[in-house]
């Protein structure tokens, strides 16, 4: 099963309840050969603002009742464990969000990647 698929599938929806994710193909290049993307929404809230919730949760100790109903961080996760990212020679794993440095996989990501990455997801294979 695709990663997309299995997200929706585990957190809820149905192919008669659909979610939503807006991408856009990846920058620097990436876009040329079709293998990266940026995804920048899911559900019609942008990946910032399911960070900033997020970040709001764990301040108050509800990570887990939000790691439930945060789609930005499940789809996150979900892409984190059932892809297979790019990892070019030398490079960190083609996987950054705003989620990077707390959850990973790469998570001695650098400043600068990481503010270019904290209002959406980029992937590649």
């Amino acid at each position: 099963m695709r990663v997309l698929e299995r997200f929706a599938r585990e957190s809820g929806f149905t192919p008669e309840r659909r979610v939503g994710v807006f991408f856009k193909p990846g920058i620097f290049g990436h876009h040329r050969v079709g293998r990266a993307a940026d995804i920048y929404a899911v559900a019609g809230v942008g990946m910032d603002e399911w960070k900033d919730r997020w970040d709001r949760a764990c301040a108050c100790r509800m990570r887990e009742t939000e790691s439930r109903r945060n789609l930005g961080w499940r789809l996150y996760k979900a892409l984190q464990n059932y892809g297979r990212w790019a990892q070019p020679h030398g490079y960190p794993i083609q996987l950054f969000g705003p989620w990077t440095r707390s959850e990973g996989p790469w998570r001695f990501i650098s400043d600068f990647l990481l503010r270019a990455h904290c209002n959406h997801i980029h992937v590649a294979k």
